[in-house]
């Protein structure tokens, strides 16, 4: 994934634990404006998502940006 959405879902990620806490779910449309302005980027969330990690349609806030970040290191 390019770092530009590696950093939007870590922000998005940390945005929601702060608001409702550390068990708050989320699916990969958490990232995206509810206009598809980006057909490319929403693509690459879901294959990401989807085919590359086979994660349910919704997941722990938590989770998700710990996996990201790992991919980060």
């Amino acid at each position: 994934m390019r770092m530009s959405l590696n950093k939007k879902i870590i922000e998005v990620c940390n945005q929601k634990i702060a608001s409702k806490g550390d068990k708050v779910g989320l699916s990969f449309y958490a990232f995206f404006a509810n206009k598809n302005d980006d057909p490319e980027l929403l693509t690459e969330a879901a294959e990401w998502w989807i085919r590359t990690h086979k994660l349910d349609h919704f997941e722990k806030a938590v989770k998700i940006k710990a996996m990201v970040e790992r991919e980060m290191a």
